[in-house]
């Protein structure tokens, strides 16, 4: 039996390794590098769960970062219970198979509740009378204050939102990966976890934010290779094996399309009006789609439209193909979570949840980054508004409202979706932009080209060696 670490690097591809990676790079040549091919949707979530479980979203259940709820008539984005992943995980595998086992999970999405023995994850507080408080939900719980007090608090606005990724006078660009890792340091002295996941996120924000292209990525780049060489320098000198995965490649794009705005002028959107502004009824609607990067799933209220629907989105500019029931069933996606059609950009396009035609009408939450309110994903979360001339004394503001105590919406998101430079989710044309697998033994996988549900496999198999 070994102890491993799994460092999951997101956006990390062989082309960005290619962009003199010190650390990483070593790695690869000293090591063994592979290509995965991306878990479908080539997503967040799915990913993980296609990593952690061995399975597809049929079994698993876990078919996008967010879907709609066909009970609850309501889409529901970035849930946390580790109870609505299906299929059972590798730690409860390896749990049966090695006396003492123990395992730790560090920030990688669906981690509340499930049966691992440390966890973090990000979680606010919300009271009751509509604040917000940024804070960390751990397992057990007395984590929460020792390694707050031994860390400091949780960057939480690098996390996401136009801070992420992005130098500030609060925050360093690398904030949250950085605290990550001395959250993974700090576990592992204090527990030795058996096996441990990390996820470091940095990469992420510019490669959406400006696209792979551009000269910044290069400095993401520098400094997610010094996070991770620290990694690899102190879990080497305590004799834990070192694991890196990524869950995709972002590639360049330059369109949007706008499913719902297409959709309601074939009048099959109900849009409901409160308070001056529109809201997506998505039970009253006979079709909508939930955008998900370069992947929206779409619902049909009567399966007879469906032939009609699909024929109607495939001609839209943009799009390369829609998925019925035979697509989703070989791609292991058919699941009742789904939608009844999915459709998949082109290489230059994406998916947004806009539904509004007017941007005077745009729901108030539209503005603001709310990832839990929105009815799809929203990327134009990480770009402050242009048309704000003083966003920083707006920020301070804003603030200031709210540590008075008075109600205020943090509005200074653009609803420019053509800021957006990078996206992901689709398979990219190229395998040199697939996420990669590079371990630190170049016989522990053999593989060089290895399916998203293979990681599984190899990282049981290199706990257990």
């Amino acid at each position: 039996m070994k102890r491993v670490a799994v460092l999951n690097v997101v956006g990390l591809t062989q082309s960005l390794l290619n962009r003199g990676l010190r650390r990483l790079g070593a790695m690869a040549r000293s090591g063994h590098l592979a290509t995965i091919t991306p878990a479908f949707p080539a997503v967040t979530c799915v990913a993980q769960s296609d990593y952690l479980t061995g399975q597809r979203p049929s079994s698993h259940g876990i078919v996008a970062n967010g879907w709609y709820n066909r009970e609850l008539a309501e889409v529901q984005f970035w849930k946390q219970s580790n109870h609505v992943v299906q299929s059972p995980k590798i730690w409860d595998e390896l749990r049966t198979l090695v006396p003492g086992f123990t395992c730790a999970n560090l920030f990688w999405w669906y981690n509340m509740y499930s049966t691992v023995n440390y966890s973090i994850t990000p979680r606010p507080m919300y009271p009751a009378d509509g604040r917000k408080f940024f804070d960390i939900y751990t397992a057990p719980y007395s984590i929460r204050p020792e390694i707050k007090e031994a860390l400091g608090e949780f960057p939480f606005p690098a996390f996401w939102g136009p801070a992420a990724g992005s130098d500030s006078k609060q925050f360093s660009a690398d904030a949250v990966s950085q605290w990550i890792a001395q959250s993974a340091e700090w576990i592992e002295r204090k527990h030795q976890p058996t096996l441990s996941f990390v996820y470091l996120p940095h990469l992420d924000y510019n490669l959406q934010r400006l696209g792979p292209a551009h000269p910044e990525i290069d400095k993401d780049l520098q400094k997610i290779d010094d996070i991770v060489g620290g990694l690899l320098d102190f879990y080497g000198s305590r004799d834990v094996t070192v694991m890196v995965v990524s869950e995709y490649g972002i590639t360049p794009v330059t369109r949007p399309i706008h499913l719902n705005r297409v959709f309601r002028t074939q009048n099959w959107l109900t849009i409901k009006e409160e308070l001056g502004l529109e809201l997506l009824d998505c039970g009253a609607s006979d079709v909508f789609a939930v955008a998900d990067h370069q992947v929206a799933h779409i619902y049909c209220k009567n399966p007879e439209m469906i032939p009609t629907v699909r024929a109607f989105v495939a001609s839209q500019p943009g799009v390369q193909c829609v998925l019925g029931a035979g697509e989703k069933r070989d791609l292991g996606l058919n699941h009742e979570r789904a939608g009844d059609l999915i459709a998949v950009a082109d290489a230059s396009s994406w998916f947004t949840y806009y539904y509004w035609l007017d941007e005077a009408r745009a729901p108030d939450f539209a503005r603001c980054v709310d990832i839990h309110r929105k009815p799809g994903y929203d990327p134009v979360e990480l770009f402050l508004d242009p048309g704000i001339k003083f966003p920083l004394l707006k920020i301070v503001a804003k603030l200031l409202q709210k540590k008075l105590g008075f109600r205020m919406l943090m509005d200074l998101i653009p609803l420019d979706a053509s800021l957006v430079k990078g996206s992901h989710g689709r398979i990219p044309e190229s395998p040199s932009e697939y996420p990669v697998l590079i371990t630190q033994s170049q016989s522990a996988v053999g593989e060089t080209n290895l399916k998203s549900t293979d990681i599984y496999r190899l990282v049981k198999n290199a706990v257990l060696a």
